[in-house]
């Protein structure tokens, strides 16, 4: 028990540290230097801010955070999907590979708008649509790239143990893409939250974070602004340490 707290304590105490040092000499470089308010507000102006609006920032995270699971589980589930197709069936891989390519350069500055347009100014679909998008292209390529991880040596073993295509894929397929369709999400959990707050700003229902940060942007109310972007961090930290402990709990069930 020890050594495991020992461990969490050498994993945890350095990037705090760094924080601390960041944000003091932040501080003192915007008191020092003067720096105006529209450039870099303080920290501590930052801090007031948010705990002056923590329930509308909590609010606006809410529904970005909804929007962001949302297309994460569809792109995710639809990525996986996909894939395991592809990885079984040559043709609709080589089909697929340039639309994958198109999806993937895609902006979200052109798309919103006319998702917009498709499914009314007062509907989240778009938002999620957008996530969902982003998320489909690390998760179908990572999970790809880990079903052709398997020698063929492996499945030759496992069709001379009579096999059937099911049990191979369940054994030793899958189990191998594993790590890749985890490394997939860990990068799509990011992409997920940047996508629905982007999508934000341009058009949609004015309730998430995106939205706000715009508002009070306009406004001159840049410590507020600020403080809508550390709930945008907080948001993103939250799904990547969401799939970070999925992974976790995942390799350790196939180590037993």
């Amino acid at each position: 028990m020890r050594a495991v707290m020992s461990t969490t304590l050498h994993r945890v105490l350095p990037p705090v540290a760094l924080l601390i040092a960041l944000l003091a000499i932040w501080q003192i470089a915007t008191e020092v230097g003067q720096i105006p308010a529209f450039l870099l507000p303080s920290p501590f102006a930052i801090v007031d801010e948010l705990v002056t609006f923590l329930p509308a920032i909590s609010s606006a995270t809410w529904v970005t955070g909804g929007n962001a699971l949302v297309g994460l589980i569809a792109g995710a589930v639809l990525g996986i999907l996909v894939a395991l197709v592809a990885a079984f069936v040559r043709l609709i891989d080589s089909l697929l590979a340039p639309l994958v390519a198109a999806i993937a350069v895609v902006p979200i500055v052109a798309l919103a708008p006319i998702l917009y347009s498709m499914f009314g100014a007062n509907s989240e679909l778009s938002r999620q649509i957008i996530a969902a998008i982003a998320v489909f292209v690390p998760v179908f390529t990572n999970t790809l790239r880990g079903l052709g991880q398997v020698l063929p040596v492996q499945r030759d073993l496992m069709r001379a143990y009579a096999a059937s295509p099911f049990q191979i894929a369940r054994t030793v397929t899958i189990p191998a893409a594993l790590p890749f369709v985890f490394t997939g999400l860990r990068i799509a959990s990011s992409l997920a939250v940047i996508s629905a707050l982007i999508a934000e700003y341009f058009g949609g229902p004015r309730t998430g974070i995106g939205s706000f940060i715009t508002t009070a942007a306009s406004g001159s109310n840049y410590s507020r602004a600020w403080a809508y972007v550390v709930g945008a961090i907080a948001l993103g930290l939250l799904f990547y340490g969401i799939t970070l402990a999925l992974e976790t709990f995942a390799s350790r069930h196939r180590r037993r």
